[in-house]
């Protein structure tokens, strides 16, 4: 096997494990560390055969990847079929993806912490309690992501010179 093969190989390995550490499929992120690898856009059936599975549950997690924003479909003008590449920005993209979900969150507190403060009884203190500490674990995520993401811009700027 090339030194090639083998590096593409170990990565596909690795993001696999990576992804499904995170609670998502392995084959998400086969194909996210392929398209990483790729230097120009891959095709759907090139993409099922590097990585030995059929069209269709690939084809299900690139529109997956696409509807979050990681990846896009490209067009080649010497071929009819669908070619894809990752977003220029995936890594960032992704973090924001995240940064999301915590905003939900944060949100969901407050609606909660609304709701129980219309209370007028000594009902629920526990969860008042719980909901607040929700609360401010959320807000204090974001600020510490959005304070992340300004660090992050300026050593992108660095790599990208």
């Amino acid at each position: 096997m090339k030194q090639n093969e083998k590096i593409k190989n170990e990565i596909i390995k690795n993001f696999g494990v990576a992804y499904k550490a995170f609670g998502l499929s392995k084959l998400m992120g086969h194909i996210v560390a392929l398209l990483i690898y790729s230097e120009t856009p891959v095709s759907l059936e090139e993409i099922a055969k590097n990585l030995h599975r059929s069209k269709g549950p690939v084809s299900q997690i690139l529109r997956r990847l696409r509807d979050k924003g990681l990846i896009r479909r490209v067009w080649q003008p010497t071929s009819r079929k669908d070619f894809y590449e990752i977003q220029p920005e995936i890594f960032e993209i992704a973090y924001r993806n995240n940064l999301e979900l915590i905003r939900s969150n944060t949100r969901l507190a407050r609606h909660f912490k609304n709701l129980l403060s219309k209370e007028k009884t000594e009902d629920h203190n526990t969860l008042k309690l719980r909901i607040e500490e929700m609360e401010k674990f959320y807000e204090l995520m974001e600020k510490y992501h959005e304070d992340f993401l300004k660090a992050w811009f300026k050593e992108r700027a660095k790599i990208y010179k």
